[in-house]
């Protein structure tokens, strides 16, 4: 069977509670989907890396990874670099499928969280 994990990207800080954060939803999900391998990683400034956060996917044994980036909009970050960084590491492990999916978008559930961080009933 094919394994599937899914490693989520964020930015990357320097600050220690915005990183922390990667790890919060990763729970998160794992929660919600106990079968699913699914991994932290930040782009930049923080560890685990992206190269880090594919590593450990393969390590736990997945044969499909799925990069998605845990940001909103298509900037250049969730259409080049981390596309273009996945497919860098991608290349050295050419038995594994890694896929970079879209940027998260805007959907509906988003208008509700706005809503209720804002405190507007």
């Amino acid at each position: 069977m094919n394994k599937t994990a899914l490693l989520l990207i964020d930015h990357g800080s320097k600050k220690k509670a915005a990183n922390d954060m990667i790890n919060d939803i990763v729970n998160l999900i794992i929660l919600k989907k106990p079968h699913v391998i699914v991994v932290g990683a930040h782009m930049e400034l923080a560890s685990p890396t992206i190269e880090d956060g594919i590593n450990e996917c393969i390590k736990q044994g997945a044969k499909n990874i799925i990069a998605q980036p845990f940001m909103l909009s298509p900037g250049r970050h969730t259409t080049e670099d981390i596309p273009q960084m996945v497919a860098k590491i991608a290349k050295k492990f050419p038995d594994i499928n890694i896929s970079t999916s879209s940027h998260l978008g805007v959907h509906p559930l988003l208008v509700d969280i706005i809503l209720e961080r804002a405190g507007i009933e």
